[in-house]
């Protein structure tokens, strides 16, 4: 069955977008940033993958599951795909711990004593 691997990380990309959207994460926030960063994330990777097929380290595989499209020797399309949606998973569990962090530190025994001994 071809195609059911990129199949897959694109529904995941769709949830991951579904999720942001809906909690204002990071897209929504701040969307230049968040694609940039993306964007930067995905550039890197693919580099990295760049240096590890040209030394060897990394090969392809054969799977039915590949839509068979590769875009340079032993780097299918759906790399391409797969590290777009790690890099943008990274930059949404980013903002999901920060706001919790924010949210402990809010409420903090130790701020909410600095809070009253300035007032």
């Amino acid at each position: 069955m071809p195609g059911i691997y990129l199949g897959a990380i694109l529904f995941s990309l769709a949830g991951m977008i579904a999720l942001d959207l809906r909690f204002g994460l990071a897209l929504r926030t701040a969307p230049r940033r968040t694609l940039l960063a993306v964007g930067l994330g995905t550039v890197f990777f693919l580099l990295w993958d760049a240096v590890g097929i040209l030394t060897g380290v990394f090969v392809k595989g054969h799977s039915p599951l590949f839509v068979g499209i590769d875009l340079a020797p032993h780097l299918p399309l759906e790399e391409v795909f797969f590290l777009l949606f790690l890099s943008y998973l990274a930059v949404v569990l980013w903002t999901v711990f920060e706001r919790r962090q924010a949210k402990r530190d809010a409420g903090s025994p130790a701020r909410v004593e600095a809070e009253e001994s300035a007032s």
